[in-house]
C-alpha cells in the first residue's frame, strides 16, 4: 500500500488516499475532537471493501465497488497513522478508537474479525476501542456471531461500541435509502439484546433524518429495549451523492436546535440520545463518507 495523497487539518481531520498493488484507491482517515486533546482521544476511520455494494443515496461511497480488503490491507491503513505518531506502536491515548467505518459496510467482510483479533496483539494500546459501524446486510449472521464472541473475549467491559444505521423508522422506507436486503429491526433487536452484556457500551441507533422519511421514537420503542439500545442522531453530510439525490436533512449542523424534537422525544421514550455534529470544515477537507477519493480517482 501507497499513500499517494493527503489532504486536511493536523488539528481536526487529514484523509489519506492510498494506492494499492493493483492500482485501486482507498481511503482512510485521523481525526481529534477539539477542544479534547489528542492524548485524550485520537480517532481512525479505516476502509473495509474497495467503495460499498450499498449504495446508499447520502454516501459517496458507494459510486463504485470492486471487492472486499484483505486483513492485511485494512491493517496497513491502521499501521500507517499508528507508526507516524507513536513509531514504537505504544500508543499512551486514553480514548484510542478505530472505526471500521469509512468505504463499506464491515459486515460484508470477514476479513475484519480477523483484524479485531489481531488488534490487541499488534498495538500496547490500552485506550483502544474498536467501532463497528453497519446497516446490518441480510446473511450477515456468521459475521455477527463471530462479532459478539470475540467482544466479549478481547473487548468487555465497554471497550467495544457497535451501531447499526437505520436513518427511519419505517422499514420500507429505509429500503430507499439502505438499498440492499438487509436484518429487520426486530432481528436486530434480538441479536443486540443477545449481544449485549453487563458493562458494555449501549448499541448505538444511528439517525442522519432525511426529510419525506419518518423517524418516529414510539416505533423505535416498540421494538428495542432503552437497556440495551441508545440514540445517535447525525446531520446528512453533504456528500456528492446526498446532493445529486436530492437528500436533504432535517438536523442542520448549524443550529443543533433542529434537533431537540427529536432528542425530547427519543429521551421520552426511554433512550439515552446523543446528538453527534461535528465541525463542518470537515465537509471542505473531505472527511466525511468517502468524498475524497471520489474527487481523486474522477
Amino acid at each position: 500500500m501507497k499513500v499517494i495523497r493527503k489532504q486536511g487539518d493536523p488539528d481536526l481531520a487529514t484523509v489519506y488516499i492510498a494506492e494499492l498493488e493493483d492500482g485501486e484507491l482507498i481511503e482512510f482517515v485521523e481525526s481529534v475532537q477539539p477542544p479534547i486533546p489528542d492524548s485524550e482521544k485520537w480517532v481512525l476511520i479505516v476502509s473495509t471493501l474497495r467503495g460499498c455494494p450499498v449504495g446508499c443515496p447520502i454516501c459517496d461511497a458507494g459510486n463504485r465497488y470492486t471487492g472486499k480488503l484483505s486483513a492485511g490491507e485494512i491493517i496497513d491503513q491502521i499501521d500507517y497513522m499508528v507508526k507516524k505518531r507513536y513509531p514504537d506502536r505504544r500508543i499512551p491515548v486514553n480514548k484510542f478508537k478505530i472505526q471500521f467505518a469509512r468505504m463499506g459496510d464491515p459486515a460484508l467482510n470477514p476479513a475484519v474479525p480477523d483484524v479485531l483479533e489481531k488488534l490487541p496483539v499488534l498495538y500496547d494500546a490500552p485506550g483502544l476501542i474498536p467501532c463497528i459501524s453497519s446497516v446490518a446486510p441480510h446473511e450477515t449472521n456468521e459475521f455477527f456471531d463471530r462479532l459478539a464472541e470475540i467482544k466479549n473475549r478481547l473487548y468487555p467491559n465497554g471497550s467495544f461500541q457497535m451501531q447499526f444505521s437505520l436513518h427511519t423508522t419505517r422499514e420500507s422506507d429505509r429500503l430507499k435509502l439502505i438499498p440492499v436486503k438487509t436484518w429487520s429491526f426486530r432481528e436486530m433487536s434480538d441479536w443486540g439484546d443477545e449481544f449485549y452484556c453487563s458493562g458494555d457500551r449501549k448499541i448505538a441507533l444511528n439517525f442522519a433524518p432525511v426529510k419525506g422519511f419518518p423517524v418516529e421514537p414510539s416505533v423505535i420503542a416498540d421494538i428495542f429495549s432503552p437497556e440495551h439500545f441508545m440514540i445517535k442522531l447525525t446531520p446528512v453530510n453533504p456528500t456528492r451523492s446526498s446532493r445529486h439525490m436530492g437528500m436533504d436533512g432535517t438536523i442542520d449542523p448549524d443550529d443543533p436546535r433542529s434537533a431537540d424534537y427529536l432528542v425530547r422525544q427519543f429521551r421520552s421514550a426511554g433512550f439515552d440520545t446523543i446528538l453527534s455534529i461535528g465541525e463542518t470544515r470537515e465537509n471542505q477537507i473531505g472527511s466525511n463518507c468517502g468524498m475524497y477519493v471520489g474527487q481523486v480517482s474522477s
